[in-house]
């Protein structure tokens, strides 16, 4: 399935990437030499600790790798923000409580709810897209179900350095 993302997204992972296989990869494998030519390998904690840290970078690596590859790098810019989509910033009223948040709808890589930036697929997005301003809607979050109306819908370029 196509992992919606924005080019920023996508060149974040892709650096990550490069990181955990140019760098990170290369020193882990210097560390097992090491740690392998103190003898013994049945008690050689620093050899265990090596190979476990080589088993999460190899884990990291086809992570990101498959990632990248099922990305759609999509720019929000080019898009109609008439209905809440990838990309839109989304301004809502918690029905329940009457406070107003502001939402920007993003890529899981991109995504920072303590910024106003939430994944696509996170329970407040899904039950957003698609929605238009004015429709109220009761989504299911983890702390329960809770009624909202959209009150505004745009596109805001994101700012990541923030």
């Amino acid at each position: 399935m196509a992992e919606p993302m924005s080019k920023y997204g996508f060149s974040k992972l892709s650096q990550a990437l490069k990181n955990l296989k140019e760098i990170e990869r290369p020193q882990v494998a210097k560390e097992i030499d090491i740690a392998r030519s103190h003898g013994d390998l049945k008690e050689n904690a620093e050899y265990h600790a090596a190979k476990e840290k080589q088993n999460f970078i190899e884990f990291k690596i086809n992570e990101l790798s498959a990632m990248l590859a099922n990305a759609e790098v999509i720019d929000p810019a080019t898009l109609k923000h008439d209905k809440v989509s990838f990309g839109s910033t989304v301004t809502i009223l918690n029905l329940d409580t009457e406070k107003e948040m502001v939402y920007t709808i993003v890529g899981i890589t991109e995504s920072n709810p303590s910024k106003g930036l939430i994944s696509f697929n996170s329970p407040l997005a899904s039950g957003l897209i698609g929605k238009e301003e004015g429709d109220e809607t009761t989504i299911k979050l983890p702390s329960g179900e809770t009624d909202f109306e959209i009150l505004k819908i745009e596109y805001k370029p994101i700012n990541y350095d923030d």
